[in-house]
């Protein structure tokens, strides 16, 4: 029995390392996470109906959603690092339930910013992409970069799994049924963390997975200062031009996923006379297709150059958005079926990338170092959301915003090609 999977005195294990227990519940947490976000999307027609709020106040709600999710990310790191995953997580989920539970009595448009805006952000941002790297940082040595894309995964599949059934709830039980299933998936949630997430391996007796004996690598250690911790790393990385260039590319990455497609994709799609449940079916299939594309690029990160993937990714996904203006319609023709497939792919294959490359650059800090790149990714979320909400009423269509996208796109295609390699940083995953 190896490293991987033996305890620290070299005890025999039965059953999997605790590793892919946690990395399990996290998947769940992160999934439901990724549901409970996506659903003001699909809601945003629903709304305009019965309140008759334009779609740029309902994109405003959205934005605060989407920027809060980012904007907390660094701080929930740094408290996971002072008071326990566990807590944090279980704190957000609860979080959640009283966001999405409160909507059904709210009757103006500020209700809808404070419910699905400030709380529901606060708390999917406590569970956002910073909590797969303080997992995998934590618990993985080999296969990280393939971990980090299963659990980055998980918003794919937690799309895939919640639109289409929230479409469809919406269309025959109106919009507040949705919001009473979110609050009540993610109470459920709660006992699962609490009772199999564990914060070190060491907590239990074991190494991190694939770490060799004697290695630092999940133990336990004193993480002072709390979410002020937060703070101080930002003051130490914004020096560096790495950290620049990271948060250019995520920000524009953040603006042409969840703020652009997540958000207006359906509405888009019913100017154009197309059923907003079939729309909001196409969005699961590109989390279908995610959950391929960003497992197969954390496995490419472990093998390649991060900046090249990145390079790649953004190229690839600038292209196809020039191209998707003409590809609407009433019905699906191929052509929207090839655009989302490809950008099922490219979705979110960019992070396992990015967070190597934080990892790579700014070492021990790097989960906290990656909320704050994760918060640019959702600075761009909420102003595309809104922007594009805004194009929409003054143009009457997003035929601009697509092709705005698209070029910021070939941008951060260049901003990944200028991160330097820095070839004495020490390996990012499996060394």
């Amino acid at each position: 029995m190896d490293g991987a999977s033996a305890a620290p005195r070299g005890r025999a294990r039965r059953g999997p390392h605790p590793a892919w227990i946690v990395a399990a519940v996290g998947f769940v947490a992160l999934l439901g996470a990724a549901g409970f976000r996506s659903v003001p999307g699909v809601l945003m027609d629903p709304l305009h109906q019965e309140f008759g709020w334009s779609h740029g106040t309902i994109g405003a709600a959205v934005s605060v959603n989407v920027l809060l999710y980012g904007l907390i990310s660094p701080f929930a790191a740094a408290l996971m690092d002072r008071f326990g995953i566990r807590r944090v997580v279980a704190c957000a989920l609860v979080l959640i339930a009283a966001g999405a539970g409160l909507t059904v009595f709210m009757t103006r448009p500020w209700q809808l910013m404070a419910t699905w805006g400030l709380l529901v952000g606060v708390g999917v941002g406590s569970m956002s992409m910073p909590f797969v790297a303080t997992i995998t940082g934590r618990w993985f040595v080999k296969q990280r970069g393939l971990v980090t894309g299963v659990l980055t995964a998980a918003g794919a599949t937690g799309q895939l799994i919640f639109l289409p059934l929230i479409a469809s709830l919406a269309r025959d039980h109106g919009w507040r049924t949705p919001s009473i299933v979110v609050s009540v998936a993610a109470l459920a949630v709660v006992p699962l963390v609490l009772l199999f997430i564990r914060d070190f391996p060491s907590d239990v007796g074991v190494r991190a997975y694939g770490a060799e004996p004697g290695s630092a690598v999940g133990v336990r250690t004193a993480a002072p200062g709390g979410a002020a911790r937060a703070l101080t790393v930002l003051t130490a990385i914004v020096r560096k031009p790495v950290f620049w260039m990271l948060a250019g590319g995520f920000a524009i990455c953040g603006a042409s996923t969840n703020g652009l497609i997540g958000t207006h994709f359906v509405s888009a799609a019913h100017d154009h006379g197309m059923p907003a449940t079939t729309a909001a079916g196409l969005l699961a299939v590109v989390g279908a297709f995610d959950v391929a594309g960003t497992i197969a690029s954390g496995w490419l990160t472990d093998r390649l150059d991060s900046r090249y993937l990145l390079v790649a990714y953004y190229t690839l996904r600038g292209v196809s958005l020039l191209f998707l203006p003409v590809l609407f319609g009433p019905d699906v023709q191929p052509s929207m079926w090839a655009f989302i497939i490809f950008y099922g792919l490219d979705w979110i294959a960019t992070v396992p990338p990015t967070v190597a490359l934080c990892r790579k650059h700014f070492g021990e800090d790097g989960p906290v170092a990656f909320g704050w790149v994760f918060a640019s990714h959702q600075i761009g979320s909420a102003l595309a959301a809104f922007g594009a909400g805004v194009i929409r009423d003054v143009q009457g269509s997003y035929t601009t915003a697509w092709f705005v996208a698209g070029a910021l796109c070939g941008l951060a295609a260049l901003l990944s090609a200028a991160i330097p390699a820095d070839r004495k940083a020490r390996a990012i995953a499996g060394s």
